[in-house]
């Protein structure tokens, strides 16, 4: 894609808690590069949220709620509460 946050999609696909914290920790990525990976995941997860497939539509879920609790949670987030 050229923007080499997309690349951080798996962090909120496969990783969660202290194993998504390793991995930034260990990537190295600055705040801005890690935003942009949430966005990315943000828009993947958006466009299949309406899956027929009961599984994607979960992992879908699952995604966005691990992105928007993470920036909730975040200083970019400053605390704001999901849903």
């Amino acid at each position: 894609m050229g923007d080499p946050a997309c690349d951080l999609a798996i962090a909120w696909t496969l990783l969660s808690g202290p194993s998504r914290a390793a991995f930034r920790t260990k990537l190295g990525v600055d705040e801005a590069t890690w935003a942009r990976g949430r966005g990315w995941v943000l828009w993947k997860a958006l466009i299949t949220l309406d899956n027929p497939d009961p599984v994607r539509a979960a992992e879908a879920r699952h995604m966005l709620n691990a992105v928007l609790t993470e920036y909730a949670e975040s200083p970019a987030g400053q605390g704001r509460p999901v849903g």
